[in-house]
């Protein structure tokens, strides 16, 4: 098991490089989502993150607008170079595009000030320096899981776990509710096949219930599962747990 945002600083050079040369996909087994459909899903690109030896590395994550100012991703998604997660001020730079579903096309661009870590799960919650307009926010769910659910998973993370890359189109997949606990949930791929999983970068990404082509009710976010593509349960982050916490930071 690994979370879904690591990379070295050599791995993401390497990467940039496949990008450039082959443009890679999202959710590994997945399909393409299309241009105009779930503008709410977010692709986090950090740079200047710090390690241990003073040295600085990139990487990336998925998340969702939740409010016009707010995305909600993984919590393991900003940390220090000790990797302990990390409240207040965005520790790295980190960018977030919103409102398109291919790098190739242009979206809505904003960048993370505050982040704010989850009491209790793999989530947090990160302010944006200037609101979003004209994009419908996924609404939290205030409702348990339900082993046997099917919800939709959305994220700009790598096809393969296999020199992994971050996506330049958004991919999703059908899931389906495996397990319940306290705070987390276990989904597993159901379509386009059982092997449809979350994979590198698709850390934050939401697990939710569709509503048309522009909202829906987030279920839960990505947090570590193995490698991709795979037919196991994948860890996810559940939301409703932390409705209330959320809402004291929205307003």
């Amino acid at each position: 098991m690994r979370t879904r945002a690591l990379l070295s600083a050599t791995l993401f050079a390497l990467a940039a490089a496949v990008v450039t040369a082959a443009p890679a996909s999202a959710v590994a087994n997945g399909s393409d989502v299309p241009q105009g459909t779930f503008k709410f899903a977010a692709k986090l690109t950090m740079t200047d993150i710090p390690k241990p030896d003073g040295t600085k590395y990139n990487s990336a994550c998925s998340g969702s607008l939740i409010a016009k100012k707010w995305i909600i991703t993984a919590g393991h998604c900003f940390h220090d170079a000790a990797r302990n997660p990390v409240s207040g001020p965005v520790p790295y730079p980190t960018s977030v595009l919103l409102g398109t579903t291919t790098v190739a096309k242009p979206g809505v661009t904003r960048n993370v000030v505050t982040v704010y870590q989850s009491p209790s799960n793999d989530i947090a919650i990160a302010e944006l320096d200037k609101p979003v307009y004209g994009i419908e926010p996924l609404s939290i769910s205030r409702k348990a899981p339900v082993v046997g659910q099917k919800v939709t998973l959305a994220g700009w993370g790598s096809l393969t776990s296999v020199d992994p890359t971050p996506g330049t189109k958004l991919q999703q997949g059908v899931m389906k509710v495996a397990t319940v606990d306290a705070q987390y949930t276990g989904v597993k791929g159901f379509a386009p096949t059982s092997t449809t999983s979350a994979c590198t970068y698709d850390s934050g990404a939401p697990y939710f219930v569709p509503s048309g082509k522009s909202g829906g009710r987030l279920v839960s976010i990505e947090s570590d599962g193995p490698d991709c593509p795979h037919d196991q349960a994948e860890t996810t982050a559940r939301a409703d747990v932390v409705a209330d916490w959320i809402a004291s930071h929205l307003g």
